[in-house]
């Protein structure tokens, strides 16, 4: 029986996040699998350059200039994706936060195992945020009474592009909880694959100040880490930058210091060596608290979205329920009369180890090839 042909769908390939480690796992796991994507920045993403990366006709379509601007096309890149002729391959699997999942099809026989990251969340979870929060420049004010007409009928859009789908994945129990909340289907829950070895931690070392990294964008509410060590005079180490970095230096104390960019060498050495990680924000999972605590590094989370998959108050750290400055310092003195082990933290983490992904994965994707060679 030859090996069931795997095609990989990612939205897009512009940038280095959260999903697309994952979807360099899954192409560890079918290395003959080509990447579909609606656009890819090649420059910004080396670690595909050795890939089979294929794009949808939007890569040359779309002005440079706007091109990897996605909030722009969702209608778009939703079609795009449908357009695409699969019928070659026996499995697709499509990894997704946004339209990605509405490839279609194309021959009988053909299995659609969908990865979700969240249903998208403009239209659906973070729907009312969404709304207050959209800008677009000077258009801003012209484009906002449209808004709610717009998401009615890009639910719709989005209910129909699940219709190929055969297997659900969520990546969180909240994103399952999502899945069956606004698609009406059941999924399976694998965590995203972390390097929980890349932050093993040193056997002796004092530990002092708080850390915190990722991408510096508002959602992420960086502002309530910096306002809460502002208060206590508590030492903060920023990790990362983003369109808000400026914002949140204006914001900083003499006791918050700004990184920028580091290596992955250095980010390791500052997780390794900070008494705890401060997570004030809302994630669909939260690949970087589970990293800290592979680190040794107990953590401090709001008690909603991912964290609560990766959290034990008390246990591996300390969860605040208010997303409030005065919520977070509370969490903060609370968590002064704690201790944690690291040994204990690192064990804790090794269930979200990319090993454990990958058993899961393949696990899946075998048991649907099995199922369509019994059909057939």
């Amino acid at each position: 029986m030859a090996a069931p042909k795997v095609v990989i769908v990612h939205d897009w390939l512009t940038n280095m996040g959260g999903a697309e480690p994952l979807v360099l796992e899954i192409h560890k796991l079918f290395p003959k699998a080509p990447i579909y994507t609606s656009v890819y920045d090649a420059e910004k993403m080396p670690a595909f350059s050795k890939i089979d990366v294929r794009t949808t006709y939007l890569q040359e379509k779309l002005p440079k200039a706007l091109r990897y601007k996605h909030v722009l096309w969702p209608v778009a890149r939703a079609k795009a994706f449908r357009k695409l002729d699969l019928s070659e391959f026996d499995i697709i699997i499509s990894s997704s936060s946004a339209e990605a999942k509405a490839v279609r099809k194309t021959r009988p026989g053909q299995i659609h195992i969908s990865y979700i990251h969240t249903p998208v969340r403009y239209y659906w979870s973070h729907y009312e945020e969404f709304r207050k929060e959209f800008s677009f420049g000077p258009l801003t004010l012209f484009i906002r009474p449209f808004i709610p007409f717009f998401v009615k009928q890009m639910r719709k859009k989005d209910l129909e592009s699940i219709e190929d789908i055969d297997i659900f994945i969520a990546n969180s129990t909240i994103t399952q909880a999502r899945i069956k909340q606004y698609y009406g289907k059941p999924s399976t829950v694998v965590y995203p694959p972390v390097d929980v070895q890349r932050f093993t931690p040193p056997p002796k070392g004092e530990r002092s100040g708080y850390v915190l990294w990722g991408r510096h964008v508002p959602y992420k509410r960086f502002d309530l880490a910096i306002e809460a060590c502002n208060k206590l005079g508590a030492q903060l180490t920023v990790i990362g930058s983003g369109p808000d970095t400026e914002r949140l230096k204006a914001l900083a104390g003499p006791t918050i210091h700004f990184t920028g960019r580091i290596s992955d060498k250095e980010l390791v050495k500052l997780a390794q060596s900070a008494k705890g990680f401060l997570f004030p924000n809302e994630e669909d999972f939260g690949i970087s608290a589970v990293e800290a605590l592979a680190a040794g590094t107990p953590v401090i989370a709001y008690a909603k979205g991912g964290a609560l998959d990766i959290i034990q108050d008390g246990e591996t750290g300390v969860l605040f329920q208010k997303q409030t400055v005065d919520s977070l310092v509370k969490a903060i003195q609370r968590f002064e009369t704690l201790s944690f082990l690291p040994a204990t933290l690192h064990r804790k983490a090794k269930r979200f180890d990319k090993g454990f992904f990958a058993t899961k994965m393949s696990k899946i994707v075998s048991d649907a090839a099995l199922s369509t060679d019994r059909k057939s």
